[in-house]
């Protein structure tokens, strides 16, 4: 067993969990189910838009901790300041140190959109992600089929959440359905954890231009941020390598002054 396989099998147990703790009515009837979302692809596509979308996260299975100093809420000021596009924000516990709490208690501080960053395979979770003010939600076709990508990316639209459909490989072009909202990229595989910016790049190609295309992971320099961007990408996610810093927040500004 992987540790993809891992995750997803504690997600499994955790989602029953919260199903019993909060039922889907007591979700629709919190504040932020009700407020008007976010729209990450028109701050993408916004003349001179930096495209970044600045993630927090506090460790990693392949690296272990990474920050667990820097307060959420601080990062992703000091982000909206420094003119990302968007924040990503972990809400895996086990995994990533992340948790629901950690968009909850942004979401009324800042007004750059929010992509809810977690493993989604079951439909409480997306009802969850609009209660708790995410406005994006990632879908990782691995653990998905086509048909529950199709599914799955529908109630996220009645829900007015978009979509970010990751891909690792080829052969997972096939969950790739109009209604996604972008494609993201991952350059690194979630199985072997090892980073191939070429084969992106070759997938990208692939999907032709009828999709806002996202990079993932891997991103460290700007050289490499605008070789993706030279190649068709407009969004770009970034985590590690702001996070591994003391100040996150000044490294994503230096990061994007240097743009």
């Amino acid at each position: 067993m992987n540790i993809l396989d891992k995750i997803v099998a504690q997600k499994k147990i955790e989602i029953e969990q919260a199903k019993k703790t909060i039922s889907i009515n007591q979700l629709e009837q919190t504040e932020f189910f009700k407020r008007s979302t976010f729209s990450i692809t028109s701050k993408i596509v916004q003349e001179n838009a930096t495209g970044i979308i600045a993630e927090f996260k506090r460790k990693s299975p392949s690296k272990g901790i990474i920050n667990d100093t820097s307060k959420v809420l601080d990062v992703v000021k000091q982000y909206e300041n420094a003119g990302v596009s968007a924040c990503s924000i972990l809400t895996d516990e086990l995994f990533f140190g992340g948790n629901k709490q950690d968009i909850i208690s942004v979401r009324n501080e800042i007004t750059v959109p929010i992509l809810r960053k977690d493993f989604m395979i079951d439909e409480y979770q997306f009802i969850e992600a609009k209660a708790i003010g995410a406005d994006v939600v990632l879908l990782i076709a691995s653990i998905l089929t086509p048909k529950q990508v199709k599914d799955f990316t529908a109630l996220a639209r009645s829900l007015q959440l978009e979509v970010l459909l990751e891909l690792h490989d080829e052969t997972e072009l096939n969950h790739v359905c109009n209604d996604v909202h972008m494609v993201g990229i991952n350059n690194r595989n979630l199985k072997t954890f090892e980073v191939d910016i070429e084969q992106s790049i070759r997938m990208a190609e692939k999907l032709g231009n009828d999709f806002l295309k996202v990079a993932e992971s891997g991103i460290s320099s700007v050289e490499t941020l605008k070789h993706f961007k030279n190649n068709g990408f407009q969004g770009f996610l970034i985590g590690e390598n702001f996070m591994k810093t003391e100040n996150p927040g000044l490294a994503c500004q230096q990061f994007i002054e240097q743009l």
